[in-house]
Order: structure tokens, then C-alpha cells, then sequence
């Protein structure tokens, strides 16, 4: 018995070694732990391009709510309780090139998309650090995000977005860096 058992765990860690690498791992350049969706285009998914981070320290996080104002930034634990869709990922901000996230959308249709950097990687948004953005332009400002900055229309397929991350600037608010 011991022995079919060990015989079944190298079999199995061979096979595990033998499978194909996440997209990820594969150089595919995409970050979160649904970077497959995208790089091999199972949607429905949202293929986010980050751009204007103020430096490459902390984590990245995309958040997906669903597209109306009063589920717009609820709290995750709300979402779930009351059985609407809720997604989060998380990826380590790369040392060096373009920054690309993926996140799976549940079916087709009409999003909020979030974007956050988390610079001090505390999980706890710092308001005078972390930096924010939406797929829409338009400076963030001062007062709480609108709706309309993190609508997202998703379709079957991968839909490309492009978010610019935002940071606290003066009384301006939260605006781009370059």
C-alpha cells in the first residue's frame, strides 16, 4: 500500500512538472492569477494596461464590481453576503516593463473596474501613498470616484482597457504623474 502510494505521488509530481506553465510563467507578460484568461483569450475577461505608476514597490490590485452606484466600492464581504458578483486580484508590481492584469468577468456585460497601488503593500489604502485609477479618463480629484470613471463593457471575448494610475498631487487631488 505505502509503496502504491508513493508510486502515485511521483507520478503525479512528474506530471505536475510536466504541465504546462500559467501564461504567466510563460512570459506572456500578464500579472494576476487569471492571466490564462487572457493570453489565451477566455473571456469574458478585462485585459488591463497599467500605466503612470509612480514607482514599481508594493502590489497591484484590479477589483471588479458590478456596474451600478450602489454596489460602486461596497465592501467585498457585503457583495458576497448578499449574493452579488465580486472579484479581486492581486499581483507583486514588476521590477521593470509594461504592466499588464488580467481579471475574469463572470458573464458579458457592464462593469466597475478598480485599480489601486498599494505602494507600503499594508492592504489598506493610504491616501497620501497609494495610487488609483479607472479605465476612463479624467482626473480623480478630491471627492469619492464616480461610477462612470470605472464603467467597462465586457464582452465574450478579452476586452482592453487601459488604466492611468493616479496619485495625491497638492490640493489638486489624485492626478496622473506625468
Amino acid at each position: 500500500m505505502k509503496t502504491t502510494n508513493l508510486l502515485t505521488v511521483a507520478v503525479f509530481g512528474a506530471l505536475t512538472m510536466a504541465a504546462p506553465l500559467p501564461a504567466a510563467a510563460q512570459g506572456s507578460g500578464i500579472l494576476g492569477d487569471d492571466a490564462s484568461a487572457c493570453a489565451n483569450g477566455q473571456g469574458p475577461a478585462i485585459r488591463a494596461t497599467i500605466t503612470g505608476l509612480r514607482d514599481r514597490t508594493g502590489r497591484l490590485k484590479l477589483e471588479l464590481y458590478p456596474g451600478n452606484e450602489s454596489d460602486f466600492l461596497k465592501d467585498d464581504r457585503d457583495l458576497v453576503s448578499e449574493g452579488k458578483f465580486f472579484r479581486r486580484i492581486w499581483a507583486n508590481t514588476p521590477g521593470s516593463g509594461n504592466v499588464v492584469m488580467c481579471i475574469k468577468a463572470p458573464r458579458p456585460g457592464t462593469y466597475a473596474l478598480f485599480f489601486t497601488h498599494d505602494r507600503d503593500g499594508k492592504n489598506k489604502f493610504n491616501f497620501w501613498r497609494d495610487g488609483a485609477g479607472f479605465a476612463r479618463p479624467g482626473n480623480l480629484g478630491r471627492s469619492r470616484p464616480r461610477l462612470e470613471q470605472a464603467l467597462v463593457t465586457v464582452g465574450s471575448g478579452v476586452t482592453n482597457v487601459t488604466i492611468r494610475a493616479q496619485y495625491l498631487r497638492g490640493v489638486a487631488g489624485f492626478r496622473p504623474i506625468e
